[in-house]
């Protein structure tokens, strides 16, 4: 979690981008994207770099000056005003930095595919593919190794995702097996899939039933929930039979638990103690 001078330095940066995406097209967004995540890696690699960029002792300027000496003529104008614009910001640590840096990256790609009309399309892939890896202990553990190489890795993901998703969901799968702010795999994907939602102005709804919804179900579900927050929430259902019976919901830190698993845990709970 970021302080607040951080956050302040990130939202300027995100503002930047935001004016940036309105009159970019989808293919220079991804290139920006790219760019930004491989400076990203960079700081990554680089500590004493990521320190220099971020030192409160040097002025903004300075800052910004040593990053266009380092990036001039290695990334687009777009990414360079946007990497000038990061570093000019007052960061708590050197860390927040790196965290803002890729993250940035990750709001470039989701803005790729705002363009292009299919950022609802990525969210829902990133959940089905983390859904489809948690239901499945051996894949979990292995795109969870990081001591794995990550050219096997992505070799395994290749496989399972080649030609059924979009190129930015392929690309965001790639930077959570790498780990997204330093999750692991399964967390990073959930992260990922919040992000595409917040740039929808939505908010997360995880349901779990006990068997599939149906869409008249699923609507008076969002709707009962938009009532309750005063905003869209995007549903993600996920089917577990153990609940053996209505729902959870899970919004936030907000859980609405009325399964029937719940409440046969509550009365073994209430007989042992007579």
């Amino acid at each position: 979690m970021m302080e607040a001078s951080s956050r302040e330095a990130f939202s300027a940066a995100t503002e930047r981008l935001n004016a940036y995406a309105r009159r970019a097209k989808s293919e220079t967004l991804s290139t920006v994207a790219d760019e930004l995540l491989s400076v990203a890696s960079l700081l990554s690699r680089e500590p004493r770099l990521r320190r220099a960029l971020s030192d409160p002792a040097r002025s903004a300027e300075d800052r910004a000056g040593l990053a266009t000496t380092l990036f001039a003529g290695q990334v687009s104008d777009g990414t360079q005003t946007l990497v000038g614009v990061l570093v000019s910001g007052r960061w708590s640590t050197a860390h927040d930095l790196l965290d803002g840096t890729e993250l940035l990256g990750v709001e470039a790609l989701l803005a790729a595919s705002e363009k292009d009309a299919s950022l609802a399309e990525v969210e829902d892939e990133l959940f089905r593919f983390g859904q489809i890896v948690a239901g499945e202990e051996r894949l979990a553990a292995t795109l969870g190794d990081v001591s794995a190489e990550p050219a096997q890795r992505r070799a395994l993901v290749d496989s399972l995702l080649d030609g059924k998703v979009t190129a930015v969901t392929r690309r965001l799968v790639d930077l959570a097996l790498v780990g997204l702010g330093g999750r692991g795999f399964e967390a990073s994907l959930s992260r990922l899939v919040e992000l595409a939602a917040a740039r929808r102005d939505r908010e997360i709804g995880y349901v779990t039933a006990a068997s599939v919804l149906s869409d008249g179900d699923e609507e008076r579900l969002a709707t009962a929930l938009r009532r309750i927050y005063g905003r869209e929430i995007s549903l993600k259902v996920s089917v577990d039979p153990r609940v053996l019976g209505g729902m959870s919901v899970q919004v936030g830190s907000d859980l609405y638990d009325g399964t029937i698993l719940r409440r046969i845990n509550e009365t073994r709970a209430a007989l042992g103690r007579r």
